[in-house]
């Protein structure tokens, strides 16, 4: 019998900055409901606000 689980069976969200999708990662198990983010470069985009 296999151990794990594959990646296409996590589940996935989209990014608020990018909408881009990405996958649950073990670091997130925790947390996965405030995950908002693909990446620590999208949350910073995010909090900048720009605003041109």
């Amino acid at each position: 019998m296999p151990r794990g689980t594959r990646k296409s069976d996590l589940p996935t969200k989209i990014c608020a900055t990018c909408g881009r999708p990405f996958t649950w990662r073990k670091k997130w198990r925790n947390v996965w409901d405030d995950v908002k983010y693909c990446s620590d470069r999208c949350r910073s985009e995010r909090n900048k606000g720009g605003g041109t």
